[in-house]
């Protein structure tokens, strides 16, 4: 798609948009670009598209780690605002919960205590942050050097499968409803190619919730007692440097996930937003250290919502304005929260089987569509020694220091890669995997 101005005429807060056409409908070969909108009540509909789209995974997070749905509901509202303002309304996007932060929410809270593990959010926020700030002043091109496909590939594949057992232990609670969960899961994906497949997920959930419901495996008793109004629920942080292993290497997930999306959009609307990379980084890296200061989870942006823009070819970020606020009138209300609390551990592991699955596999997307030659060594024995040491969770203690598997095998996956490639650059026993790989079979001798 050819490049194109965008047509709108925003504030530096990119709180204007231009009304596009006649506001009614989008033309064939169209798309509303970001600082343009339909009419008010078309926006409020896209944005409430936006918000059942976000709804599923978001709400997953908090559920999967114990933390409190509408506390991080509420951050997710203001760290969407954050970023629409921090990226001046050139990057549409909803923050939600970062599956990436479960394993590490889950195994800090375990071994320390909820406050630790708000703390360790904070340290990967902050951390993101500098790196957008980095890159806004510098580019990409170092980031690239030290995260190269292979790298980014193992780190989020270990990551998907290091929650593997925990899918397990909520699933075996109650095997019927985690299978109806996860049957409801599939055949939604598949069903139709209009939005109703986008929230595959938040179907099959509401279908496992329902039969868990026939089952009596659902306690009311919170809900009939929680108030229609009230604030969310806020906890302080404790800032620990021991869990800084388990949270840091979250923040290379982090900074896939971001880049990734605003290439996407760059590509669907034909804007050039390299300019705004950066701030993307560092909106993303607020939000996440402003939810981890009290008691929500962190965040990054979605493909579900990616998805949203693809089919409605609404790029607007007037309807994440309207996603935002009423993702943010929602977690005023201690009701809805505590509804959403009871849902069972059989649809959490009904849920998390695919979704943690999904996860890994997004980490051998990454390798296939950069071609990464497994038969390199190099990259073979990157790959080899990551996913082990992710995926049986080993850890290694340093005084008061513990670094499980995901941190440990991150620093893997990056030593590795690094000292090999090093070390062959003197060598030259095999090829550089860094090069890019020919057409036809590697060259296997």
């Amino acid at each position: 798609m050819p490049r194109r101005p965008d047509t709108g005429t925003r504030s530096p807060f990119g709180l204007g948009w231009a009304l596009h056409g006649d506001g009614r409908a989008v033309r064939p070969g169209e798309v509303v670009m970001p600082g343009e909108r339909l009419s008010w009540g078309r926006t409020i509909g896209l944005g409430a598209q936006h918000v059942v789209a976000m709804f599923g995974a978001t709400f997953l997070v908090p559920l999967l780690t114990n933390l409190p749905p509408a506390t991080t509901l509420f951050f997710s509202g203001i760290g969407t605002m954050l970023f629409l303002v921090i990226t001046a309304g050139r990057v549409p996007s909803y923050l939600g919960s970062s599956f990436a932060f479960i394993a590490p929410l889950t195994a800090a809270t375990q071994s320390h205590d909820l406050p630790t593990a708000l703390g360790g959010v904070m340290m990967a926020g902050l951390t993101l942050a500098l790196i957008g700030v980095l890159v806004q002043v510098a580019g990409d091109r170092w980031l690239r050097a030290i995260m190269p496909p292979m790298v980014t590939g193992a780190i989020v594949a270990l990551i998907g499968l290091n929650l593997a057992p925990s899918a397990k232990d909520n699933f075996m609670a109650s095997p019927v409803t985690g299978l109806v969960t996860v049957a409801g899961i599939v055949l939604v994906t598949v069903a139709t190619r209009t939005l109703f497949s986008r929230i595959a997920i938040l179907v099959g959930v509401a279908a496992g919730y329902l039969t868990a419901v026939l089952r009596g495996e659902v306690d009311f008793a919170k809900v009939e007692t929680a108030g229609w109004v009230g604030l969310p629920t806020f906890t302080a942080p404790d800032l620990d440097i021991a869990v800084a292993g388990l949270f840091v290497p979250v923040v290379l997930v982090l900074v896939a996930e971001n880049v990734g999306h605003v290439r996407s959009v760059a590509s669907m609307t034909g804007e050039d937003l390299d300019p705004v990379t950066g701030r993307a980084l560092i909106a993303d890296g607020l939000a996440t250290t402003l939810a981890g200061s009290g008691g929500g989870s962190g965040t990054t942006t979605y493909a579900e919502n990616i998805g949203v823009m693809a089919a409605t070819r609404v790029y607007s970020t007037a309807a994440y304005w309207v996603a935002a606020v009423v993702a943010l009138l929602l977690s005023f209300s201690p009701k809805f929260g505590e509804a959403i609390a009871t849902v069972p551990q059989g649809v959490l592991g009904g849920a998390g089987t695919v979704l943690y699955g999904m996860i890994g596999l997004l980490g051998a997307k990454i390798w296939i569509e950069a071609r990464v030659d497994f038969g390199n060594p190099i990259n073979l024995m990157t790959g080899a020694l990551a996913l082990i040491i992710g995926v049986a969770d080993y850890t290694w203690q340093i005084g008061q220091l513990q670094f499980a598997g995901i941190a440990l095998g991150t620093a893997a996956a990056l030593v590795c890669f690094h000292l090999m490639r090093g070390v062959n650059l003197l060598t030259r026993a095999v090829p550089d995997p860094m090069l890019p790989v020919a057409d036809g079979p590697p060259d296997r001798g």
